[in-house]
């Protein structure tokens, strides 16, 4: 698509946009536009007596807007911002002055402030990557993995068992994960969207079925007093998304072959060597490492950060005051937890590196400007994500899709575990949030199933695991930006080439949801699901015709 098509694109999608809510709000006889819970009163607890678009569906086109342009046009930047700009113009009432405070101080201004404490943290790992980078570990690890990691496949699994071991929390997953395994990937030639979605598929969905992670900490906040965490481990096997995702990653690995828009960037990884195959490299600066690096210089670091990060999440949850770790992970912030061990590992492994004679002192603060430089792009779209997802919530989407689910859950019965999976991935994947959609969502779940029931379970495991999806799915997930980081993988490129796989592994889900609500035996429903995720992939494979040889 040419600049000019793009360019004339936005305007016409804009503007039509424009047209339909100008006209939709100015219309008080037919109402084309109201709050589903206002009469009128002052006290609204939806709306506070505005009416106009908030908690009606409305809610939820910034969203739509920001993403369809996104995977229109293939940028991101200026789709988000249209996004943000079409939602603060409906929560203004088309105000000039009101949709430019709203721009500013409800969408960017607090999204840089909600997001603080992931910024640093980013930054952080940057001047960490940098660092190992500079001292040789990663040259060093590269090329032991040249000769101990034979295949492509054998490159996928071990970053795929990474990403399984690192479950405390999805944003350390990614950047951990991505640092550690990309001189692995890129000597077997594997394309950066590739280890996009191996981050991805091991971050969020790892998170959602491991108790002691940040995920599990927060579910359990939304739940009933006492019954939070019990809910979620019984929830564990009916979590289709997640359980079939870790499924799906192995299968593919091992049966050599991919699809969609994933088949080209493999292929043109495998045979040009061109690990990007479209848009931007979004890549480090280019270093000189050390020739001293040993991989033991990777391990160390990573090791320091792992430890720290744990320690500095369990300690924001209250660990030395006294709380046993179930409950510090329960109370525990990661967007403090993790920058508080981000800095003391950052600190030590400076200290370490220095001690060892790889790096000067002169050359470790070389790095700090390097690694703010190698994560701007993810600081700028979680930037812009936020915002949106700001505008979003102002809007009164919750209200909406609480009124839609609690309206229409007697009618449902059996089919209502399917019906919620959907609903949740709609939700998370116009968002582009996980714990937003169970935060949403949790209480209505808990509300229409009998307490103690099996139908209740599996409710719960469809609300969780359509979160997920949603999330895995969505080009404004905090998740999917950082695992783009991670990979330093254009973020389009991995939204696209994932959402196939995605979509497939939803589309499984979906059909055992529908027979879990059915059946509600876990013992028959769980090897059912992994049966057919297999036997998908052998059809897809045989309907592709794979002809892509390794090398």
């Amino acid at each position: 698509m040419t600049t000019a098509k793009k360019i004339t694109l936005l305007v016409a999608v804009v503007v039509i946009i424009a047209l339909l809510v100008v006209a939709g709000v100015t219309d008080g006889a037919n109402a084309l536009i109201t709050c589903p819970d206002c009469s009128g009163s002052a006290d609204c607890e939806t709306c506070g007596g505005e009416g106009s678009v908030m908690g009606s569906l409305w809610a939820l086109l910034p969203p739509v807007i920001a993403i369809g342009l996104a995977l229109i046009t293939k940028e991101v930047y200026s789709s988000l911002f249209i996004g943000i700009l079409s939602g603060a113009l409906l929560y203004s009432k088309f105000s000039p002055t009101g949709t430019l405070d709203a721009v500013i101080s409800d969408g960017l201004i607090a999204a840089v402030s909600d997001t603080a404490g992931i910024f640093v943290f980013l930054v952080e790992l940057g001047i960490i990557v940098a660092l190992i980078n500079k001292a040789g570990g990663s040259a060093a690890f590269g090329n032991w993995a040249k000769t101990h990691i034979k295949t492509r496949a054998g490159a996928m699994i071990a970053t795929f068992i990474l990403g399984v071991l690192i479950f405390v929390d999805d944003y350390f997953n990614c950047l951990t994960v991505g640092s550690v395994m990309l001189p692995v990937t890129d000597s077997k030639k594997i394309s950066r969207a590739k280890l996009a979605y191996i981050i991805d598929a091991t971050a969020a969905p790892i998170c959602m079925i491991a108790p002691i992670s940040s995920w599990a900490a927060a579910v359990a906040s939304y739940a009933e007093e006492g019954e939070g965490l019990s809910l979620f481990i019984k929830a564990i096997p009916y979590n289709f998304y997640s359980i079939l995702t870790l499924v799906f990653v192995v299968a593919i690995a091992l049966m050599k072959f991919d699809y969609g828009p994933m088949k080209l960037h493999e292929q043109n990884a495998l045979l040009n060597g061109d690990l990007y195959t479209s848009g931007e490299k979004n890549e480090s600066a280019e270093v000189v490492p050390s020739s001293k690096g040993k991989i033991i210089d990777l391990i160390i670091p990573v090791v320091i950060l792992i430890v720290t990060c744990v320690f500095g999440l369990i300690y924001n949850g209250g660990i030395l005051d006294g709380a046993n770790f179930i409950d510090a992970f329960a109370n525990t912030d990661a967007t403090v937890g993790l920058p508080w061990g981000g800095l003391v590992a950052l600190v030590l492994i400076v200290i370490y590196m220095l001690c060892r004679g790889l790096i000067s002192f002169k050359e470790s603060m070389e790095c700090v400007p390097q690694g703010f430089i190698a994560m701007v792009p993810a600081i700028l779209i979680l930037t812009f994500a936020t915002a949106l997802k700001n505008m979003t919530s102002a809007l009164g989407a919750k209200y909406f899709v609480g009124d839609l689910m609690s309206g229409q859950a007697a009618a449902l019965g059996a089919f209502l575990p399917a019906i919620i999976f959907l609903v949740a991935c709609v939700l998370a994947f116009a968002t582009g949030t996980s714990w937003g959609t169970f935060g949403i969502l949790i209480p209505i779940v808990t509300a229409i199933f009998a307490p103690g029931t099996e139908l209740l379970i599996i409710g719960m495991s469809a609300c969780l695991a359509g979160a997920v999806c949603g999330d895995h799915c969505s080009p404004i997930s905090d998740t999917t930006i950082m695992s783009s980081a991670g990979g330093q993988c254009n973020h389009l490129n991995h939204v696209s080439t994932q959402m196939p796989y995605a979509i497939t592994v939803a589309a499984i889900s979906f059909v055992m949801f529908l027979i879990s609500g059915l059946v509600q035996n876990i013992f028959i429903c769980l090897p059912l699901g992994i049966v057919l995720t297999i036997a998908t992939l052998f059809v897809i494979k045989f309907i592709t015709k794979d002809k892509v040889k390794e090398n």
